[in-house]
């Protein structure tokens, strides 16, 4: 792995104490992307405390789609185990929903028999598959574009309530809400990157409507690249989810205020650091400010970084914890290919160094 400072390649202790005296002369730095594991998330949020700056991360616009409806209107949650070992009726809804989690379709194991259900036979819905989707899970496919599938949920929640609708294909959506009504423990899963905000109220609602006549929950999925985790670990840290800010020397939280790329195109970040360890994803904004980036080798940035450090892959490069969606809690990822790639916890660690050499020399 490789440091470079203006493009010359420099070694990791001189990139750190470059990065620092970036970071430390901005008045609102932003820690962006976020895309890093617990230890990561955790000492980069301590490093936004530390400058008064604000942190966001890359998936925030799906993340705080599920958090919004959350805190507007709750939500019925389960986990990845409980739908394989008791849920006798499963719908899934919207596209490409294993597509950052490929091995859930195997975790679920839905072409086994519930162990823990009253019923031994189990029955699966898709409704809004990508092609070749629903064959994975062996589901019955219900056709619906993405764009048609707010008002498909709707007439869907209108015939679980019995109430008449003269959309197309409603015979269809009869039959599939009377077999959700007959489960003993159903599940929708559902991904809030296929939703809106108000499609995901609507479909929590229609998990509260059959309620009143069986039992139903939701699995709900996240993002990848322990996105959910990074949101976890800033709860616990400031009491809010991602999108929060320290300019007054506490933990604010504004989903509008510290968006990440709209500081940048604002004017009102004038520094900032990005994170992304999983994936070569670069920011998304387009005016140039003086950028540090923590990031895989092969990132291409739409401007050169002042400082860029080649990072490790958690889970790949280097042993990490991370949230399990399989298991929806923390667990620890064994590396792959152990290498000596650093963690991005580490090169943080070495910039916050620099940071108080500077503060002493003042």
């Amino acid at each position: 792995m490789k440091a470079f400072v203006d493009g010359a390649a420099v070694g990791l202790d001189a990139a750190a104490a470059a990065a620092a005296r970036v970071l430390g002369a901005a008045r609102l730095p932003v820690i962006a992307g976020l895309g890093t594991d617990v230890a990561g998330a955790r000492a980069a949020i301590a490093l936004a405390e530390k400058l008064r700056g604000a942190y966001d991360h890359l998936a925030s616009d799906v993340l705080l789609r599920d958090i919004d409806v959350m805190r507007q209107a709750g939500r019925i949650l389960t986990t990845a185990n409980d739908v394989r070992l008791r849920a006798d009726c499963v719908l899934f809804v919207g596209p490409k929903l294993f597509e950052s989690l490929p091995d859930l379709p195997k975790h679920l194991d839905l072409a086994a028999p519930p162990r823990l259900s009253v019923t031994k036979t189990r029955k699966v819905f898709w409704l809004g598959a990508s092609r070749g989707e629903a064959a994975q899970v062996g589901a019955t496919e219900i056709a619906a574009s993405p764009s048609s599938l707010p008002q498909v949920l709707a007439n869907l929640r209108a015939a679980v309530l019995e109430r008449k609708t003269r959309a197309n294909g409603a015979q269809k959506l009869v039959e599939l809400a009377a077999q959700l009504k007959a489960a003993h423990f159903g599940v929708v899963v559902c991904a809030a990157d296929s939703l809106d905000r108000l499609t995901i109220e609507m479909l929590h609602g229609l998990v509260v409507d059959l309620n009143e006549k069986t039992r139903f929950t939701t699995l709900a999925l996240g993002p990848g690249g322990n996105a959910l985790g990074v949101v976890q670990t800033s709860g616990w840290m400031t009491g809010f989810p991602v999108r929060t800010g320290f300019g007054r020397g506490y933990p604010e939280h504004d989903i509008w205020r510290f968006d990440a790329n709209r500081m940048v195109e604002a004017d009102e970040a004038d520094a900032a650091l990005w994170i992304s360890a999983y994936r070569a994803e670069a920011p998304q904004w387009n005016r140039r400010i003086p950028l540090v980036a923590l990031a895989k080798p092969q990132t291409r940035f739409a401007y050169p970084p002042r400082v860029k450090i080649e990072v490790g892959t958690p889970g790949e490069d280097h042993d990490a914890i991370e949230f399990s969606q399989e298991i929806a809690t923390f667990a620890l990822a064994r590396a792959k290919n152990a290498s000596n790639a650093p963690r991005v916890a580490d090169v943080i660690g070495r910039i916050e160094q620099n940071l108080a050499k500077g503060s002493e020399a003042c």
